[in-house]
């Protein structure tokens, strides 16, 4: 089940980004971020009413507010990092979060089988390579430091959220939207700009929000059900959702190293869930 629930927060993730990628071709980054973290408190706070989840212990808080302000820090340096680089240099790094969660997961004790390891390199090289490396570019050292820090608070990103829902699931995604959405008002009136959202853009940041949710939520549970060195990285395959959508919709051509990512990674799927069944 731990396998399934983190197939689907991939897909989940990878559909919002292919969502908030598009809507941000209209408008700034900032605003579709705030917009969507709004649309995924409101929803947040209903799931939490709805399950009567309010009176849980609360020692979720502190993993809320680390894996809030750790994502929110690795967005905007990821945002930063391709504004100064190359896309086919800085995804790839960026995508390298998943070590974080990964190596924890080794150190408390994670022992995947010999054919899930296989799998879960398998799957580390397809998310890289789906990214759109470019292996003959050139980008300068400052935003190679910024997408290894998008990297690293991606990877603490993930971790807050699985060390938070040990304890609860439903209130760490909460808590996370609620510093996230402060997070985004105060960058807001730093920046004296909302970035020029409309009521037609409502829909689609809900839409983004909704998946984000249930990305985190499918994400965490998952954490309490399975191994978090394989739920780390089948969690991390959104990029191939990302790029299957970009070609589906958008006709966006794909190389020939990112259509080799995408099979590698099913690739490692396939072994990883050979491997629990087994």
């Amino acid at each position: 089940m731990a396998v399934v629930l983190a197939l689907l927060s991939s897909v989940m993730w990878g559909s919002a980004d292919f969502l908030g990628g598009t809507l941000t071709r209209r408008r700034t980054s900032l605003a579709v971020v705030g917009g969507s973290q709004v649309a995924g408190l409101v929803l947040a706070l209903l799931l939490a009413t709805v399950l009567g989840r309010w009176g849980d212990d609360p020692a979720y808080w502190g993993w809320a507010v680390l894996a809030s302000v750790s994502g929110f820090v690795g967005l905007v340096s990821f945002y930063a990092a391709l504004a100064r680089g190359t896309m086919g240099i800085v995804s790839p790094i960026a995508a390298l979060g998943v070590l974080v969660p990964l190596a924890l997961g080794v150190v408390q004790g994670d022992r995947p089988s010999a054919i899930q390891l296989a799998g879960i390199v398998l799957a580390l090289v397809g998310i890289v390579a789906a990214s759109g490396p470019e292996l003959s570019g050139r980008a300068g050292a400052t935003p190679l430091l910024l997408a290894a820090l998008a990297a690293a608070m991606f990877g603490t990103a993930l971790l807050g959220i699985a060390q938070g829902s040990r304890t609860s699931p439903v209130m760490t995604i909460t808590g996370m939207r609620l510093v996230t959405v402060l997070l985004v008002l105060v960058t807001a009136l730093w920046a004296r700009s909302l970035g020029g959202l409309r009521r037609a853009d409502v829909g689609s940041l809900t839409v983004i929000g909704g998946f984000d949710v249930a990305a985190n939520l499918l994400f965490g549970i998952a954490t309490r059900t399975g191994l978090l060195a394989i739920v780390a990285v089948l969690g991390s395959l959104y990029p191939v959702t990302t790029v299957l959508l970009a070609r589906w919709a958008h006709h966006e051509r794909l190389s020939t190293v990112q259509y080799a990512g995408v099979a590698v990674s099913l690739t490692g799927v396939a072994l990883i869930s050979a491997g629990a069944v087994g």
